[in-house]
C-alpha cells in the first residue's frame, strides 16, 4: 500500500505537463486511437460549451488523512496546499451571488482545513439549494476533534457524499489502506445515528463507488441494490444513493496503469465504450471547480492536470458568471472517462 503522494515521492507523474504528454502521445499520436477531440467532433459536439452554471465545486485543499492508490487529487498528509480564509470570502461573495444551485466542497479531506467550519457556517447562510461536502468518512473517526461532525454536518444541513469503495473490509483496504473498512463503517453508522441517510430523512447521506482496478464501473441501480443489501444486513447501515465514478486515466491511477503495464487496456476500454448520449451532459457543461488558491477550471480532474479554463476570468478574484457562460471546454484524452458507457460524474452516471 502506497503511503506518500507522487509529489512526496518525487514522481515525475507529479508533473501534471509530463501526465498530458503521455495522454497525448503513443497509441493517440499514431492514430492508432482518436484523440477526443476527433471522437466528439465525429457527432459534431466539438467544441464542447459550458452551459448555465448549476454546480460550483471548491477544493478547499489537498491535505488528506489517507493516501489512496487512485486518487486523482494525489491527496495525502504531506499535501501542505490549503485554501486560507481569504480566498475563502473571495468564494462567499461568489456563492452570495451565483446563479448555482449546488455547492460542493472537496479536497483531499476538506475537513482538514482549519478554517473548514468557519466556510461551512458562513456558506450554510447563502440560502445555496444543496451543500455537498465530500467526506472521506475516516476523517470522522481519525481524532477526537473530528468526532461531532455527524451533528455539526446535521446542523448545517449538510448533504454528504462518501467514499465506499465495496462493502466488504478486503476490497476497500486494498482501494483506500488498512482499517479504513472499519472506521468507514462506525463513522457510517455515526451519521445514521444522527439520522442521515435514513429513507425520509432530508439529511442526505449518498455513496461513492470507485473500481478497485483497471475496469471500468458496472451499472450503477445494480450496485445501488447490493450496497444496499450488503451494508443493511451486515452492519444495519442505511444511505439514499450509489454514484459510480469512473476512475480517469491521471495523477495515481495513472501512475498505477502504468506500473501494472494496463494503459493502453485501459484506454482502448474507454474508447471503446464511448456514448456520445453521455458527452451532452459531462459535468464541466455545468459546473465550475475553484482550486485551493482561486484558480477556475472547468472541472476538478482539468484542475489536477492545470488546465485553467478559457476566457479572461480566470481567478475567483475576478469571478464573471456571464463571461464564463459559453465558454469552450478545455479537453484532452482524460475526458474519455466521463463519456464512457453510462457516462461519469461527481453526481454519477449522466446518460
Amino acid at each position: 500500500m502506497i503511503t506518500k503522494s507522487l509529489h512526496k515521492r518525487d514522481s515525475d507523474l507529479a508533473k501534471s505537463n509530463r501526465q498530458l504528454e503521455i495522454l497525448s502521445n503513443g497509441i493517440f499520436k499514431t492514430g492508432e486511437l482518436p484523440t477526443f477531440k476527433n471522437k466528439i467532433s465525429e457527432t459534431n459536439q466539438f467544441p464542447l460549451k459550458a452551459k448555465k452554471l448549476e454546480i460550483l465545486q471548491i477544493n478547499v485543499g489537498y491535505m488528506c488523512n489517507q493516501v489512496c492508490e487512485h486518487c486523482h487529487v494525489d491527496a495525502g498528509p504531506d499535501r501542505k496546499e490549503i485554501m486560507t480564509r481569504e480566498t475563502m470570502m473571495q468564494c462567499l461573495e461568489v456563492i452570495k451571488n451565483t446563479g448555482a444551485h449546488t455547492l460542493d466542497l472537496t479536497g483531499g479531506a476538506p475537513e482538514m482545513n482549519p478554517n473548514f467550519r468557519w466556510f461551512v457556517e458562513e456558506a450554510s447562510k447563502a440560502g445555496i439549494k444543496d451543500f455537498i461536502v465530500r467526506s472521506n468518512l475516516t476523517i470522522i473517526r481519525a481524532n477526537k476533534k473530528y468526532y461531532d461532525l455527524p451533528e455539526f454536518f446535521k446542523k448545517h444541513n449538510v448533504h454528504v457524499v462518501s467514499s465506499m469503495p465495496h462493502w466488504t473490509r478486503g476490497k476497500t483496504d486494498k482501494q483506500r489502506g488498512d482499517g479504513v473498512f472499519d472506521k468507514s463503517i462506525k463513522a457510517l453508522q455515526e451519521l445514521n445515528a444522527v439520522g442521515y441517510g435514513m429513507p425520509n430523512s432530508d439529511l442526505r447521506l449518498d455513496l461513492v463507488y470507485n473500481p478497485s482496478g483497471a475496469f471500468l464501473p458496472g451499472n450503477q441501480m445494480a450496485m445501488e441494490k447490493d450496497f444496499k443489501k450488503a451494508l443493511k444486513e451486515d452492519f444495519d447501515i442505511q444511505f439514499h444513493n450509489l454514484f459510480a465514478i469512473t476512475n480517469l486515466p491521471i495523477a495515481r491511477f495513472l501512475d498505477y496503469l502504468i506500473a501494472s503495464e494496463n494503459y493502453e487496456d485501459y484506454m482502448y476500454a474507454l474508447v471503446e465504450a464511448y456514448n456520445p448520449a453521455a458527452v451532452a451532459n459531462v459535468m464541466c457543461t455545468n459546473t465550475l471547480s475553484v482550486s485551493w488558491d482561486g484558480y477556475l477550471f472547468d472541472c476538478d480532474f482539468n484542475q489536477m492536470l492545470n488546465l485553467p479554463v478559457n476566457g479572461k476570468s480566470q481567478h475567483i478574484s475576478e469571478y464573471n458568471e456571464n463571461l464564463l457562460e459559453g465558454r469552450n471546454i478545455v479537453i484532452s484524452q482524460h475526458c474519455y472517462g466521463c463519456t464512457a458507457g453510462a457516462g461519469s460524474s461527481c453526481q454519477g452516471v449522466v446518460a
